[in-house]
């Protein structure tokens, strides 16, 4: 057995992760061998096929993007310079997106705030009964209830009234569908699973595509939180109260949502339709709005984690207020020390999370990066209501991100996520007032307070903390 540790701490070792990541991994086989093991067996490694399929993604996603977005970067590289004279330093997550080919400046825009299932739902089912050409959905969790249902209601009769219809899923996040893959197929309606498992493992929970996306004509997309699942709605069926939130997009900003499906359908075992360029990116829309957007995509694929990066530019540049609401906060490093700084630096950072998440040892790790956050000043409030599950951030009252993305390891590095990012002093302000009510469903966490918790809990947090870099 001895040989056989070893053997799995030199492969931990040669592996060159983060190191943090490393020594979670090699300390949970010191101390829980056989626990610790297991762990790393079901969760730690990355199969070669897994590694191999992740690599080709990798090389085709660039290549497609590269070639999409160099027939537009002469009219691009105008349109950033009008960007920073117009908003300045909040121009530079546009910029950074912009250089890293991985998305486009796109002005003209109008985007809604849609808060909960309650106000997404009714305007999805109104955007898909209007479709003309074309409906294409990606999604972490489809469930077969009444949401589900009368989604796939919809899309087999846009089916046969002659829309285009696609629908990609991840294997793990939707297997509560039922007969709904049936119903589609047998329809003529391509549906795919996006890395597709065998059985059922702890492996499995990584690499997902956890993105949340529906795209309608190239000229109206949904983008943020919110599952297909009427959890998300609080008919009263569920115990839980999700509050969560999304966005619709109308306007030319679809168009990179439209690039984004492509490659997840690509790479799911869908036929390459990048070619046919007439239908999903010719026609250029008139003007909806005044919002300025562009889409951060990134994933266990990507060379770089460009959303992490994203985020962190335009927390750096942030001159009065940081409001960040989070199902799942598990910082790494680097997004702490952004946290603190701006703190330091007098900038009012705000951070709304759940009081009660629905994993307890992510809960308590999450709790144990608290500390240092409020030490410097920031405000820290924890949801009672019920479950925060939105994943939104407003920065100085004009730059929001609304998308999939957790802040934590595994939305940064794990899984296949996608964010807006949209300068609209309008949007935020309605995402502002938002966030206000939401403060009126939380309690305020105090450092006095923090420190005086029960010993026990305070130990929950450290030994779950160990764990940090895994989950």
């Amino acid at each position: 057995m001895t040989v056989l540790y070893t053997g799995v701490i030199i492969t931990i070792v040669s592996e060159n992760r983060n190191p943090s990541k490393s020594l979670a991994y090699i300390l949970l086989l010191v101390f829980v061998p056989i626990i610790g093991l297991l762990i790393y067996y079901f969760v730690g490694r990355k199969p070669l096929f897994k590694r191999m399929a992740l690599e080709k993604r990798r090389l085709v996603d660039l290549q497609k993007m590269q070639h999409y977005y160099k027939e537009l970067a002469p009219q691009m590289e105008e349109r950033l310079l009008l960007l920073e004279q117009q908003i300045g330093d909040m121009a530079f997550p546009f910029r950074y997106l912009y250089y890293q080919n991985q998305s486009l400046i796109s002005t003209g825009n109008a985007v809604t705030l849609l808060n909960n299932g309650e106000e997404k739902f009714p305007a999805l089912f109104e955007a898909l009964e209007n479709a003309r050409s074309h409906i294409h959905v990606e999604y972490y969790i489809l469930t077969a209830d009444d949401i589900g249902n009368r989604v796939i209601d919809i899309l087999l009769r846009k089916h046969r009234e002659g829309i285009e219809v696609l629908v990609v899923v991840d294997d793990v996040g939707s297997n509560h569908i039922k007969n709904i893959p049936k119903r589609l197929r047998e329809a003529g309606i391509p549906f795919l699973k996006m890395m597709p498992v065998v059985f059922d493992s702890l492996s499995n929970s990584n690499f997902r595509d956890h993105r949340k996306i529906v795209i309608i004509d190239s000229e109206i997309g949904f983008i943020g939180g919110i599952n297909l699942d009427e959890r998300y709605i609080n008919n009263g069926k569920h115990k839980l109260y999700w509050r969560d939130a999304a966005v619709r997009i109308e306007g030319r900003a679809v168009k990179l949502l439209q690039v984004q499906f492509l490659l997840s359908w690509f790479f799911s075992g869908g036929k390459d339709v990048f070619g046919d360029r007439k239908k999903y990116f010719g026609n250029e829309h008139e003007k909806k709005g005044n919002a300025i957007v562009a889409i951060a995509a990134s994933g266990p694929s990507s060379p770089v984690p460009y959303i992490m990066e994203t985020i962190l530019l335009a927390i750096s540049q942030a001159k009065k207020t940081i409001r960040i609401c989070t199902p799942y906060f598990i910082p790494n490093e680097q997004l702490t020390s952004a946290l603190v700084i701006g703190a330091a630096n007098g900038v009012a950072i705000e951070l709304i999370m759940p009081k009660k998440s629905d994993s307890f040892i992510v809960q308590h790790a999450s709790f144990s990066f608290l500390k240092p956050l409020l030490q410097r000043g920031v405000r820290v409030y924890l949801y009672e209501k019920g479950f925060m599950h939105a994943k939104t951030i407003s920065i100085d009252n004009s730059l929001a991100f609304v998308g999939t993305v957790n802040m934590d390891t595994r939305s940064f590095f794990l899984n296949f996520e996608i964010t807006s990012v949209i300068y609209e002093p309008t949007l935020c302000k309605v995402l502002e007032d938002s966030f206000e009510q939401d403060k009126q469903n939380s309690r305020l966490v105090t450092l006095e307070g923090w420190k005086r918790r029960p010993a026990i809990q305070r130990g929950f947090d450290s030994i779950c903390r160990l764990l940090a870099p895994l989950l």
